[in-house]
């Protein structure tokens, strides 16, 4: 018996478990990942390992190196500024056509994502909160209407799940407040339809939590 449910295929079931193990900081920056051991331990194929770090690379989290292994993609400086800018952007372009066409089911979809995130942080439910924050926004890409966008945003998600950890674990329930706050605004200004309001409030948000990275792993922050 495996690890892993039907309901995925496997190599996406196995990217997806070592996305985990790096996201939330099992496996390391720059850490060697070992297809053998991975293989024993998860029960499948080195096959089925490789073909799931090779998943994991265009998602950005693995580095495959020819002849030396795969490795756990640094997280330094160069990599959490390079995250933050292109989230923003691809966020600011979707951003703008959700205040321009959203409907009231729309409107309903992110108040409810909201109230459950507020409630997350009443019980100091860290993992909850990510996973909630991480809806909500691909909630919010419901108009983005662009093939490329949206595939890449997929594809960064995973980074941006792992850089919300570090931040998490560092600044604790005052990041938490900041996020539910960034959610707040982003909600009020997606309902009165200004666009300029929400563009100044992704921007914002994205300087703030690269900040927040940035410290966490003892880097520089933008606005120090």
């Amino acid at each position: 018996m495996t690890l892993f449910k039907p309901r995925e295929t496997l190599t996406e079931q196995v990217a997806r478990h070592i996305e985990n193990l790096i996201a939330f900081g099992q496996l390391r920056s720059g850490e060697r990942i070992y297809e053998s051991t991975m293989a024993k331990q998860m029960d499948v194929s080195h096959g089925s390992i490789r073909e799931g770090l090779l998943l994991l690379e265009k998602r950005h989290l693995v580095q495959n190196v020819p002849r030396k292994g795969a490795f756990v993609t640094p997280l330094d400086e160069f990599f959490v500024h390079s995250l933050y800018e292109v989230l923003q952007l691809y966020l600011t372009h979707t951003g703008r056509k959700l205040v321009r066409q959203w409907q009231q089911a729309d409107m309903d979809r992110l108040e409810s994502l909201y109230g459950q995130m507020k409630a997350c942080h009443e019980r100091n439910d860290l993992m909850a909160f990510m996973e909630l924050g991480i809806e909500y926004t691909q909630a919010s890409l419901i108009y983005a209407d662009n093939y490329f966008i949206v595939s890449a945003i997929q594809d960064l998600w995973p980074s941006a799940k792992r850089c919300a950890f570090v931040a998490f674990q560092t600044g604790g329930g005052r990041v938490l407040e900041d996020n539910l706050a960034h959610v707040r605004e982003s909600i009020d200004a997606i309902r009165d339809r200004d666009e300029e309001r929400m563009a100044g409030i992704l921007a914002g948000y994205a300087r703030q939590q690269c900040d927040q990275v940035l410290k966490a792993i003892g880097a520089t922050p933008v606005t120090a």
